[in-house]
């Protein structure tokens, strides 16, 4: 029976453990903007895209309509926003699983 207890509590702590070191997204600022217009990037039509540190990447998980007129005077094909964004970078591309486009400061 003690080992069994023993057994239990050990499996219990490693299970604990594993969960612990599972790293959560965190939010973080970035500049988007459509990647052939603003960011010079190759595509056969307006795309979302993000700069980060430098690098741009197309996003996967929003659209770049969803975030107003791309083709507006603040738009995405006009100008390049800061947006507060949570994802990370697979295969060259941002997969987006969270996306706010921030206001413009005056």
């Amino acid at each position: 029976m003690k080992k069994l207890i023993t057994l239990f509590v050990a499996l219990f702590s490693f299970v604990v453990s594993a969960q612990e070191k599972k790293e959560t997204p965190k939010k973080q600022i970035v500049e988007a903007s459509c990647g052939q217009c603003q960011f010079g990037m190759e595509g056969k039509e307006c795309d979302l895209a993000v700069r980060i540190e430098g690098k741009t990447y197309f996003v996967d998980g929003t659209h770049i309509d969803k975030h107003g007129d791309a083709h507006a005077d603040d738009g995405f094909c006009a100008k390049v926003r800061k947006a507060e964004v949570v994802g990370e970078v697979v295969d060259n591309r941002f997969k987006v699983t969270y996306f706010k486009l921030l206001p413009e400061k005056k």
